[in-house]
């Protein structure tokens, strides 16, 4: 456990890789840090240790098919938090999760990943059939998919090619830009009413910037923030 300098409290140094975009990157910094005020009042704040990317390179090496690039890219940021003195690790973004491991690579720290406590909550929900929107890369590709079949037993809906295209784009050209539209709004909710009526039971916000655009006054449809579900098991797992 980290040193506290107050000596009351403790918690552990959180790592963050963030800056894709920067714009969820403070939704993370807020909920995380009101989370350690909640659970310590007081003056009390977060120990985070953050390193921003640069997300137009990052977003180059996505659109290029460059995931090993990537993947060398993450590692180098988690390897500066491991020698800042970081306890633990959160990627701050659903679909840089697709190199998890070659972020990890070598690094003698834990990762909290993003799939396992939106699983979590899923399951105390009671939900079992759900739907999963996000970036192209995350919809189409098995590292989120995969990971909620094989270790939660969840069947895992998507949009069909058509509207996981529409959902790319406006998380790249508006959301990743802090635009948000009410055209790009309705867009979205009638994906996730198309998902509903196929049966889902609740819907998975697996970007984290789709959390600017729609929340959960916007639907009946329950929803699930990745975002604000990560940020807080960071805070679980800081204060454990």
């Amino acid at each position: 456990m980290s040193f506290s300098p107050t000596g009351n409290h403790s918690s552990q140094s959180i790592g963050i890789i963030g800056g894709m975009s920067w714009e969820s990157t403070l939704l993370y910094y807020q909920a995380i840090n009101e989370g350690i005020k909640q659970a310590l009042g007081g003056l009390h704040s977060a120990r985070i240790i953050l390193n921003s990317l640069d997300f137009a390179a990052i977003e180059t090496l996505q659109h290029a098919g460059d995931w090993k690039g990537a993947g060398t890219c993450m590692n180098q940021a988690a390897k500066s938090l491991e020698r800042a003195g970081a306890d633990f690790i959160v990627i701050a973004t659903n679909t840089m999760h697709k190199v998890a491991n070659e972020t990890m690579q070598d690094i003698n720290l834990p990762l909290l990943h993003i799939v396992d406590p939106t699983a979590e909550a899923l399951s105390l929900a009671g939900h079992k059939k759900v739907a999963l929107l996000g970036t192209g890369f995350t919809m189409s590709d098995q590292f989120y998919k995969g990971r909620m079949q094989a270790h939660y037993d969840f069947d895992v809906l998507v949009p069909n090619e058509n509207d996981q295209a529409i959902v790319h784009k406006i998380i790249y050209e508006e959301l990743c830009l802090g635009n948000i539209r009410s055209e790009s709004r309705k867009a979205y909710l009638d994906i996730v009413n198309t998902l509903a009526e196929q049966g889902a039971e609740a819907v998975i916000l697996g970007c984290t910037e789709i959390t600017l655009l729609i929340d959960q006054s916007h639907t009946d449809i329950p929803l699930f923030d990745t975002t604000a579900i990560h940020a807080q098991a960071a805070v679980t797992k800081a204060l454990s």
